[in-house]
């Protein structure tokens, strides 16, 4: 039985604690550090040995080799053809590296790690029989935080700023991600019972992961859960805080680098404004359309305590930016209002100057 059963109006379910009966004002006290969330659909991984960092530095996309105990970053796992296959929290506490990932992905995620060790001293464990992950601001859940070699587990999410070696495409003056300070805690699966002991006493507040979903939607925070087979990097802005751009050879490097630099992503993630009643909303996955053509795919939705009714969208890059788009729901198509976060034109950042053709060069040459 899950141990959020007996806190009062608890909702739970195979993920874990969803909501208490109120999700809009469980996002405002989780916004403000008034609650903590336990976020059962995350999972913990332990790399343990020597050779751990600069082993995982060349397996990912991001910069890992000197990553300092307590800094908090993440990294994705490409496919040689670029496209999205793992993606992880990181922190280190100098003897292990922990790792958050999507519940759903976590295991094969450790899989993956497993089967690339070689002879290299490194061991990636399941941790989630010994620890948990709860989110919410760096100060309210950085008192829960394990600290199992004198470190503290506590992941600072760096979204939205743009890490060492990363790029943002998104252009607004004041992005909507530069409001959530979020973090997250592993934590002792004895604290995670103590966290429901001292909530069904009264003692403290929490949230659910539906308040902490409606959070990262609106802050446009990508995740695994997000993507599909053919999802790039770049079409979710992900190069932000998840690639470094010149750490070196990784695999799906090549591909990451070519449309960076020279091509552009065929696809765009969007913020969507939804039209119509409250209640409605699309689920994952839903048709997003221009006119009869199904143009994109919702990634999630929402209900935020201040903007309404939101998802973010994964739509083809040639789509305008102001072409009016509707969404499918199970109770018909509603209007979207379309808000840029990678703009049609990111990529080809390199300028690479036009050659002359040979024959063209032959040709304006005077004879002798």
């Amino acid at each position: 039985m899950n141990v959020f059963a007996s806190v009062p109006g608890a909702v739970i379910d195979d993920a874990g604690l969803q909501h208490l009966g109120n999700p809009l004002a469980e996002q405002r006290a989780l916004a403000s550090g008034a609650a903590v969330a336990p976020l059962g659909d995350r999972s913990v991984l332990a790399v343990s040995g020597e050779d751990r960092l600069t082993w995982l530095d060349s397996l990912t996309s991001q910069a890992l080799a000197r990553l300092a105990p307590g800094v908090g970053t993440e990294f994705l796992v490409l496919d040689p053809q670029g496209r999205i296959e793992h993606a992880a929290s990181v922190i280190d506490d100098g003897v292990t590296t922990w790792l958050i990932a999507d519940a759903a992905d976590a295991e094969g995620l450790r899989v993956w790690l497993t089967r690339m060790r070689f002879r290299l001293r490194v061991d990636p464990q399941d941790a989630g029989d010994r620890f948990a992950v709860v989110g919410g601001t760096p100060e309210a859940v950085s008192s829960l935080a394990a600290s199992p070699n004198a470190v503290p587990l506590v992941w600072r999410d760096p979204w939205p700023g743009v890490a060492d070696g990363g790029w943002g495409y998104a252009t607004p003056a004041t992005h909507p991600g530069a409001h959530r300070a979020w973090a997250e805690a592993i934590v002792g699966v004895d604290t995670l019972a103590e966290l429901a002991s001292a909530a069904a006493r009264g003692e403290v507040a929490l949230a659910g992961q539906t308040a902490a979903e409606a959070l990262r939607v609106a802050a446009w925070r990508p995740r695994r859960g997000d993507i599909d087979e053919r999802s790039l990097p770049h079409e979710f802005d992900w190069l932000r805080t998840a690639v470094h751009l010149s750490k070196g050879c990784y695999r799906g490097q090549e591909t990451v680098a070519k449309v960076h630099n020279l091509g552009h992503p065929p696809r765009r993630l969007v913020a969507l404004q939804l039209d119509g009643s409250d209640s409605v909303l699309p689920g994952r996955g839903a048709a997003v359309r221009r006119g009869g053509d199904v143009v994109g795919e919702v990634t999630a939705s929402a209900l935020h305590f201040e903007d309404g009714p939101i998802a973010l969208a994964v739509i083809r890059r040639g789509i305008g930016i102001d072409e009016p788009l509707v969404v499918d729901t199970a109770e018909g198509q509603i209007a979207a209002a379309q808000e840029i976060i990678v703009p049609p034109e990111a990529g080809a950042t390199a300028g690479v100057p036009r050659i002359t053709r040979l024959s063209r060069r032959a040709a304006a040459t005077p004879p002798a």
